[in-house]
């Protein structure tokens, strides 16, 4: 466990501009100039903004040159999207061999899933949704670190699956004494996250009783499996966890809901693939 804990230190540490540009969303008087104002000084973070502002994702009508002409067309939340996948690709590109995901592949899964769960808040009032869309962005970073303890036991971590209907995250906890579900939330408290992002990246499989009330946690699980249906960061563990079919209802989530945002992604995933390729800056 100890070793785990320090190889939390090998992880690229989260730029502190996010940190800044997520206290002040935090202030409901908050405006579009006071992020881009922080984001000006930041030259590759400016750059890097520019360059995924003009990628075919977004479809502006006209090649953005300033963080504010980005502000204007694109608008704050979605701004402040851009910066938060720009600060978290160099975390969750790499290549995780012990769940069975090829480089890029648990990149790919972690935006698909904050894009779809940002969607799932928007039907629902859009409350929470730059928490939702960090916190689903981010959900599956203890596994970068479980990784190799993952792929080193992963024989009998899925002999518990096949055989004794263990989850896979049930599995982790068995036999390596943690899962990634806790290390993520270990890591989001050592990176000073609020306490809402440490529950739900903590409880985004919904394994504590009370996560199954929590609106932002729901929302990030079920955009998850969606992701899931579409086949997008399946890997060796993408279907051996537990469907709470219940969320569903308590979020008045509707099959037809899910159809038509999988039918929306559907259409506009090259244009997202687009978007994965400029975050990998």
């Amino acid at each position: 466990m100890q070793e785990l804990v320090s190889e939390i230190s090998s992880l690229k540490p989260l730029p502190q501009i996010v940190s800044k540009i997520m206290s002040v969303l935090e202030n409901p008087k908050s405006s579009m100039e006071d992020v881009a104002e922080i984001i000006r000084f930041d030259p590759v973070m400016t750059a890097n903004i520019l360059k995924i502002s003009n990628s075919a994702y977004f479809s502006l009508p006209r090649r953005v040159e300033s963080v504010q002409e980005a502000a204007t067309l694109l608008g704050l939340e979605q701004l402040v999207d851009i910066v938060l996948l720009e600060s978290c690709s160099a975390n969750l590109t790499r290549k995780q061999e012990g769940y069975g995901l090829h480089e890029g592949e648990l990149w790919k899964q972690s935006v698909s899933s904050a894009l779809v769960a940002r969607e799932l808040a928007e039907k629902k009032g859009g409350r929470n949704k730059h928490l939702i869309f960090t916190a689903s962005l981010l959900k599956d970073i203890g596994k970068v670190v479980l990784d190799r303890y993952v792929a080193d036991s992963f024989e009998t971590i899925n002999h518990l699956v096949k055989n004794h209907n263990f989850s896979f995250r049930e599995a982790e906890k068995k036999v390596i004494g943690i899962d990634h579900e806790e290390l993520g939330g270990l890591i989001a408290k050592i990176w000073k996250f609020s306490p809402k992002m440490v529950f739900i990246i903590r409880n985004h499989h919904l394994s504590d009783k009370q996560s199954r009330k929590n609106y932002e946690t729901s929302i990030v699980y079920v955009a998850d499996i969606v992701c899931m249906m579409m086949g997008i960061g399946v890997g060796d563990d993408g279907l051996a966890y537990r469907f709470y079919n219940k969320v569903l209802g308590q979020l008045d989530i509707s099959e037809k809901d899910l159809q038509e945002i999988i039918a929306g992604f559907g259409e506009k995933i090259n244009n997202v693939e687009d978007l994965l390729s400029m975050g990998r800056i």
